[in-house]
């Protein structure tokens, strides 16, 4: 049985959202089983099945896949449903789903106090100091207030890293200090999560956060970090008409 997680956010009740989990699919291991992701050499047919699993149990428009390259491009929807190579989508269009895959990165979706825009971000740690999200936020012109969710992602505890991405965000603001713990090995555990809200509350958007890590739980999320080899969930947004 398919499983949708959705926001806990106080989007207008217009905005659809939700983000997959692994249950509920065809895909068979190591991508069991809701795998959506094309890119990870599982069966076309199977992805392409579960994807129409999805949209049979969620009732989306439309969704225009992204060729997600861990960088910092935001492309707007469009009508030709061709993959596009960015790593955030946009539009004001009620007829559009934009998605994100993950499996350990951050999935981020905006709406605005008056749904009348929406936007859909993958953000790992590249393209969180990139600057992805400010990228995103940066897209939208209008002046209602803006909102995001911080969907299922690695948890600080297992997302290790070297000094190399530290030193990457304090060059960037020495007070990103504080979203590093040192580990026994002398390595460092990154609050990815963390960072994305620091960086979004500072561009002046509400952030709500799933506080669900896909490392911990492998019941219910594909994690690249713990299996390597791997499918992919995916987080969606859309306007209703």
């Amino acid at each position: 049985m398919i499983e949708f997680i959705k926001p806990d956010w106080p989007a207008p009740t217009h905005i659809r959202a939700l983000a997959t989990t692994r249950k509920g699919g065809v895909s068979e291991s190591p991508f069991d089983s809701l795998n959506l992701g094309l890119h990870v050499e599982d069966d076309r047919a199977r992805v392409m099945a579960n994807r129409e699993l999805v949209n049979n149990n969620a009732g989306h428009p439309p969704v225009q896949w992204l060729n997600q390259v861990h960088g910092n491009k935001v492309v707007k929807y469009s009508d030709s449903l061709v993959s596009l190579e960015a790593d955030a989508i946009l539009t004001d269009k009620s007829a559009a789903t934009c998605a994100v895959m993950t499996a350990d990165c951050l999935p981020v979706l905006f709406t605005n106090s008056d749904g009348s825009w929406i936007a859909a971000a993958h953000a790992g740690w590249r393209g969180l100091a990139a600057g992805i999200l400010a990228n995103t936020v940066k897209r939208y012109s209008q002046s209602k207030p803006l909102m995001a969710w911080i969907g299922p992602a690695i948890s600080q505890r297992y997302f290790e890293v070297g000094v190399e991405v530290k030193q990457t965000f304090i060059d960037l603001d020495d007070g990103n200090r504080r979203y590093f713990i040192q580990n026994n090995r002398g390595r460092w555990q990154a609050d990815l999560a963390g960072l994305a809200k620091k960086q979004l509350e500072y561009l002046g958007v509400d952030v709500y956060l799933s506080q669900l890590c896909t490392f911990k739980d492998k019941r219910r999320f594909y994690s690249f970090r713990r299996d390597g080899q791997t499918g992919r969930m995916a987080s969606m947004i859309w306007i209703a008409e």
